[in-house]
């Protein structure tokens, strides 16, 4: 069974950018596991939404898509919690 190939959409890519370095290095692996394992203990599924996940790192979220077919996951927002759910 092959991994998931982790792709971001361009804002969630400059959201990521924008972080500071200490909550980026928290962040990256997290979704790095993802490739791996994309629904992992801690994720939740989003209610109202087709196929959106997230996971909690600290104060922030990463909301993204599991296309199993494709094996793709899809990183859509990477946010703190206060932005998160708008």
């Amino acid at each position: 069974m092959t991994d998931y190939q982790v792709i971001f959409f361009r804002s969630a890519q400059k959201e990521l950018e924008a972080l500071p370095v200490e909550i980026i290095s928290r962040i990256t692996p997290k979704i790095e596991n993802l490739a791996i394992e994309p629904r992992p203990d801690n994720c939740k599924k989003l209610k109202g939404q087709a196929n959106n996940w997230r996971i909690r790192i600290g104060d922030y979220r990463v909301i993204y898509s599991v296309d199993d077919d494709c094996r793709i996951v899809e990183i859509i927002m990477i946010c703190h919690r206060s932005q998160a759910y708008k």
